[in-house]
């Protein structure tokens, strides 16, 4: 139950957490008083009042001590005086060390996989890696693979960028920058070949960016995973580390996935280090429909920013003006062409031509770079639109971008990912 406290001061001492859980409907205010504090790396200025939305969850860290101020309605919020901080920084201090060592010897830096079961601090874990590579003058890479959140565009992306500055507490990570490629689902099994070779496609990307920059080969990378350890994700978990050349993964909190990713590790690359951590205490675990709220949060974002400050248009179309599409589906080749007796296996990555219907009212659809239909596998998004209605007797399409003018492209890929706010 929500708590109305007005105007409340917590008094961290050294190494203390002040963790806090916002209530569902309205926002909170918080601002550093004295002392020095963090959010999962970046930290605080002081005596300014930062606006928490409703339902965030965060913690706010200090190494030498402070005093926080909070106003406005929070579900939970209390002082907590263990944390796994120390180990996550040791993990940091590795880290620079090889930064610093890249550098000197023109190579590149390492590359860092976090990862472990679902609701164990992935993704603050990361920021914290990132943000605090950041505060010492890198430009690291943050590449983003669970597609069930999504921490740098909507959920249903496989993504990566640079991160200049460190984190913002609440606005999150720049997505100016953003390498994206659309899978279109939050869930890997609805096709788990399509998944795969879109983070090999992303890795591809990556990889073939100019290395003239010693700093930024220098400063390697930080790859968030997804939750999904047992089975199919354990495998999908293995080919991330595989594919994007990981050189050191961090296991939060489960003892079977390390033991299983050292055997395993070691007998393909016995240079990956596996590295076991502690899950922090204020991780909080999220019931399905709080997952489902984050998502439709995630796209709400997108198109209206977090403090619904953006304006996005929209336009009326006609169903030729584009051409839509879908990753997978359909026969790999027709009966005539497979023995006799064999039965056609749909093709994971076959591109499917889509047409407009009813059934893409609220649909969230990519607009690709691709030059030709053929190409869309392998070419990254310029970002999204939000189909509104679907006219079938005028054939005309209503869609919403979030900016004005005409779209970069007129080809389109469709996913299950819909959006009904």
């Amino acid at each position: 139950m929500a708590v109305k406290m007005g105007t409340q001061k917590f008094v961290l001492q050294r190494e203390n957490e002040l963790r806090v859980e916002v209530g569902m409907n309205s926002a909170l205010h918080l601002q550093l008083v004295d002392g020095t504090a963090e959010i999962f790396g970046s930290e605080l200025p002081p005596m300014f009042w930062m606006t928490f939305p409703a339902g965030h969850k965060f913690a706010v860290f200090t190494w030498n001590g402070c005093t926080i101020e909070v106003d406005g309605v929070f579900d939970v919020a209390y002082v907590a005086d263990e944390t796994p901080m120390v180990s996550y920084a040791n993990v940091h201090s590795v880290l620079e060390q090889r930064r610093r060592r890249a550098k000197d010897g023109f190579a590149a830096g390492p590359r860092c996989v976090v990862g472990g079961p679902t609701d164990h601090g992935k993704s603050s874990l990361a920021r914290m890696l990132l943000s605090w590579a950041a505060r010492e003058g890198w430009r690291p890479t943050f590449t983003d693979l669970d597609i069930g959140q999504g921490s740098i565009t909507i959920p249903g992306t496989v993504s990566a960028t640079p991160v200049e500055m460190p984190i913002h507490p609440v606005e999150g990570v720049p997505s100016n920058q953003a390498l994206v490629y659309f899978y279109g689902h939050t869930t890997p099994s609805v096709n788990v070949n399509l998944y795969k070779a879109l983070v090999q496609e992303l890795t591809r990307k990556l990889d073939s960016e100019p290395a003239s920059n010693p700093d930024l080969q220098a400063a390697g990378m930080v790859i968030n995973t997804m939750g999904w350890v047992e089975g199919v994700g354990y495998e999908l978990l293995l080919h991330a580390i595989e594919t994007l050349r990981a050189d050191t993964v961090l296991v939060l909190g489960q003892e079977k996935l390390h033991t299983m990713l050292q055997t395993a590790l070691n007998a393909r690359n016995p240079a990956v280090e596996v590295v076991k951590l502690h899950k922090s205490g204020g991780v909080v675990t999220r019931n399905r429909d709080y997952r489902q709220h984050t998502r439709v949060q995630k796209i709400n974002e997108y198109f209206y920013g977090i403090s619904q400050e953006l304006f996005p248009h929209c336009f009326v179309a006609n169903f030729s003006d584009f051409q839509v599409f879908r990753l997978g589906g359909g026969p790999q080749a027709p009966l005539s062409a497979l023995p006799i007796g064999a039965k056609p296996v749909a093709d994971p990555t076959r591109v499917v031509p889509v047409r407009f219907s009813k059934e893409l009212l609220h649909a969230v659809l990519s607009v690709s770079f691709a030059k030709v239909p053929e190409d869309l596998l392998k070419s990254n998004v310029a970002g999204f639109i939000h189909i509104q209605d679907v006219d079938m007797e005028r054939q005309k399409v209503t869609y919403m971008a979030p900016c004005p003018g005409p779209l970069p492209n007129q080809l389109l890929l469709a996913g299950s990912l819909v959006w009904n706010p």
